[in-house]
């Protein structure tokens, strides 16, 4: 994704793996200068998981059912703040 200048990386997690390996990605970026690159998260979050997706670094949350064009204008919007 850093050697690629990529603006945003989206994961979907369906594994309960969003509080370990999100995490470890977000340290990684950061370690290695990609820092600015945004980290969005779909699939099944349980609503308590989402304050520390955030406070880990995590842009945006997205649930089961977000319609595509929701998804797609919120990610804009954090990108147009950037």
């Amino acid at each position: 994704a850093i050697e690629n200048d990529v603006h945003v990386i989206g994961i979907s997690s369906q594994a309960a793996g969003h509080k370990t390996l999100v995490p470890q990605l977000i340290d990684s970026l950061r370690i290695e200068g990609g820092a600015s690159i945004v980290v969005v998260v779909g699939g099944i979050i349980p609503p308590q998981d989402k304050q520390f997706l955030f406070s880990v670094g995590v842009a945006a949350v997205f649930g089961p059912g977000t319609q595509i064009v929701v998804a797609a204008k919120e990610i804009i919007e954090i990108l147009l703040v950037d």
